[in-house]
C-alpha cells in the first residue's frame, strides 16, 4: 500500500473549513462587521504581523529580520530604500554625495533639517560615533565585518589599531562626512542601507550605559531617540510594538501613517486567522497548507514577491559525524529540492543550486548542487555508515513555526528514505533558537539569510570571524579569495573571485541550501505603496491607505 508520509498528507490536505474567516477578507465591501483593521485605517494605523518577538531594537547588535523591520521605522541612514526601484537607493540623512575619481573617497552632505526626535541636529559626528561603536571590540557586533571596506576598520575591530582617528571615517564639519575606502567598492551605497550602518544618538546611548553596552536600555519606550519617520511609543513583550509618527523627521510631511503596530505572532496559523478576522493589514508569512485556498478565494490579498533570500540548513562541522565532509555531501545529495518546492513549499520558490540567490544582478546563477541519492549512499558508506548503519540520530533544530516544521518533516523523510539516517526534530522560540545557533548547541539547524544586491552580502557569512558563521567551518583559501575580491575595484573581477570562493565553500558542504525564497504573505488591498522589494525592507514613509 502506498502510504503518504505525514508531511505530504498535511501539505496536500487543504481544508476550506479552517478558512471560514477568509470570506470575510475576500469581500471587503458589503454587509460585513467593522473590524479592527477597518478602525485602524480610519485612524491611519498600519497593523503588521512581525513573526517573532524582537530580541533587540539596537541596530548594532541586531541579528534578525523581524527586528530590522521595526528598526527601519525608527532610524534612517545616509541612504534608504527606494520607494519603487530596488536597483536604486534613496537619499536619507544625506541629501547628496560625491566620490573621488579613483572611487575610494566618498563625501556625504547631510541635510540641514535632519533632526533627532529630541530636537538635536543629526551631524556627521553622529555617524563617526555610530560606526566607531560598531567596530568597538567590546561591543562584539556580529556584523562588524560590513565596515571592513573602510580603511583601518578591520584592524580597529580586531584590536590591532587603537586610535579610531586612523580609521577612514571623518567629520569635516557638522554636515559633511568623509569616508575613505580600502578599494573602490561598487556596492558601497547599497551597503549603507544595512542596519549596521544606521546612526544612533550618542547622548542617549551614554545616558543609559556606555558605547559598548549591550543591555539595550536605551531602546525602551520613553528612552529611545531616533531619526526615522517614527518613534517608539510602546513595547509590550509578546503582544505589541507601537511606533508613532515623528513630527521632527526631515520628511514628515510625506509620512501618511500616524502609527504602525507590529505584532510578534510566531504561530503562522494564528497570524493567518488574525488577518482573516480583520485584525491585521499585512502578515509576515502564510501557512503552507493555506496557499492554494487563498489563491482560489481571495487572490487580491495574497502576494508572491521575488526575494533575495535563501532557506538552508546549517551543519555543525565541529561535531562528528558532521565533521566529515563526505557525510555533509551525502546529506546534501539526498535532498530532492525540486520535490521540496513543488510538493511541499508550493510558493513559487526556486530550488537552490548555490548559496547566493539567482536574482543577484551580474552574478550567476551558479549550479553547484544536485540530487543524487546513489552517490549520497556511496559517500555515506565510504564514511563508515553503509545504509546508515551505526549513524547516530541527528538533532534538527528550527525556530517555532509550522512552516519550518513541515519542511523539517520533509527532510526527515528524505534522509531516512535515501540514506537510512534519522533526524530528531526540535523547535525553540526565536530568542532561544538564536542563542543555540550562536553557542553551537545543535547538529543541523534551519537557517535563512536575506542579503542585498551584491554577492558579498551572502558570502561574508562564512568568514571565520563572521558573527553569522554558525557552522564552525573555515578556510584560509576562502578568506583570501574574499579579501582579494574586496580589494578589486572591477565589478566583473570581484564577482569572478567571489564565485570561485562560493564554489570552493560549497565543495566542503558546511550548509545544505534548500531553496531561494519567495516572499509569500497576505496584504489588505487597501494598503497603498507596499511595493515588492527584493529585500522586503522599505521606507515606511511611502505607505498609506486607499481612500474610501
Amino acid at each position: 500500500m502506498n502510504v503518504r508520509p505525514a508531511w505530504l498528507r498535511l501539505v496536500v490536505s487543504v481544508s476550506l473549513v479552517i478558512l471560514g474567516g477568509l470570506v470575510l477578507s475576500a469581500g471587503w465591501g458589503c454587509n460585513k462587521r467593522v473590524t479592527l483593521a477597518d478602525k485602524a485605517i480610519r485612524e491611519g494605523v498600519l497593523l503588521i504581523g512581525g513573526g517573532s518577538e524582537p530580541q533587540t531594537l539596537d541596530p548594532h547588535i541586531n541579528r534578525g529580520v523581524p527586528e530590522s523591520k521595526i528598526i527601519f521605522s525608527l532610524l534612517e541612514g545616509l541612504v534608504t530604500y527606494h520607494a519603487t526601484d530596488d536597483s536604486r537607493v534613496e537619499p536619507g540623512m544625506a541629501e547628496r554625495w560625491e566620490t573621488s575619481p579613483d572611487g575610494k573617497v566618498w563625501t556625504f552632505y547631510l541635510r540641514n533639517n535632519a533632526r533627532w526626535s529630541n530636537g538635536d541636529a543629526v551631524t556627521a559626528s553622529d555617524f563617526v560615533y555610530s560606526w566607531q561603536r560598531v567596530l568597538m571590540p567590546a561591543l562584539a557586533c556580529e556584523y562588524a565585518e560590513w565596515l571592513y571596506v573602510i580603511e583601518g576598520a578591520e584592524d580597529f575591530n580586531r584590536g590591532k589599531l587603537k586610535d579610531f582617528k586612523q580609521v577612514g571615517v571623518h567629520a569635516r564639519d557638522d554636515k559633511t562626512l568623509e569616508v575613505h575606502l580600502r578599494a573602490p567598492t561598487p556596492e558601497f551605497l547599497f551597503m549603507l542601507q544595512l542596519h549596521t550602518f544606521l546612526p544612533v544618538h550618542r547622548g542617549t546611548i551614554e545616558k543609559y550605559g556606555n558605547m559598548t553596552d549591550r543591555t539595550g536600555q536605551w531602546t525602551r519606550p520613553g528612552n529611545t531617540v531616533g531619526n526615522g519617520p517614527f518613534t517608539l511609543a510602546e513595547w509590550t513583550v509578546n503582544q505589541r510594538i507601537r511606533v508613532v509618527k515623528n513630527p521632527l523627521y526631515w520628511d514628515a510631511d510625506k509620512v501618511a501613517l500616524n502609527e504602525i503596530h507590529f505584532f510578534p505572532i510566531e504561530n503562522v496559523d494564528t497570524e493567518e486567522k488574525s488577518f482573516a478576522a480583520g485584525q491585521l493589514h499585512i502578515t509576515n508569512t502564510l501557512p503552507i497548507p493555506k496557499i492554494d485556498s487563498w489563491q482560489g478565494m481571495a487572490a487580491e490579498s495574497i502576494r508572491f514577491d521575488d526575494f533575495l533570500g535563501i532557506y538552508y540548513y546549517s551543519l555543525n562541522t565541529r561535531k562528528p559525524p558532521l565533521s566529515d565532509p563526505r557525510v555533509r555531501e551525502a546529506l546534501s545529495l539526498a535532498v530532492d529540492r525540486e520535490a521540496l518546492v513543488s510538493k511541499v513549499t508550493r510558493g513559487r520558490q526556486r530550488p537552490a543550486t548555490s548559496f547566493t540567490p539567482d536574482l543577484v544582478p551580474d552574478y550567476g546563477p551558479l549550479r553547484l548542487l544536485q540530487f543524487n541519492p546513489e552517490r549520497a549512499r556511496q559517500l555515506l558508506a565510504e564514511a563508515g555508515y553503509p545504509g546508515g548503519k551505526g549513524f547516530p540520530k541527528l538533532r534538527l533544530l528550527y525556530n517555532s513555526n509550522d512552516n519550518h516544521r513541515i519542511i523539517a518533516e520533509a527532510m526527515q523523510y528524505m534522509f531516512q528514505q535515501h540514506l537510512g539516517v534519522q533526524l530528531e526534530l526540535t523547535n525553540q522560540e526565536w530568542r532561544v533558537y538564536l542563542n543555540s545557533l550562536q553557542s553551537g548547541d545543535y547538529d543541523i539547524a534551519r537557517a535563512g539569510w536575506v542579503g542585498n544586491r551584491f554577492p558579498l552580502s551572502f558570502l561574508q557569512n562564512f568568514l571565520k570571524e563572521s558573527g553569522n558563521n554558525y557552522t564552525g567551518w573555515s578556510s584560509v583559501q576562502y578568506e583570501q579569495l574574499i579579501e582579494e575580491a574586496r580589494l578589486n575595484g572591477s565589478l566583473a573581477q570581484r564577482n569572478l573571485l567571489l564565485s570561485r570562493a562560493e564554489e570552493m565553500m560549497m565543495v566542503q558542504h558546511p550548509i545544505i541550501p534548500l531553496y531561494f525564497y519567495t516572499n509569500i504573505y497576505l496584504i489588505d488591498p487597501r494598503v497603498q505603496g507596499w511595493k515588492p522589494s527584493l529585500t522586503d525592507f522599505r521606507s515606511y514613509k511611502h505607505i498609506s491607505f486607499k481612500k474610501p
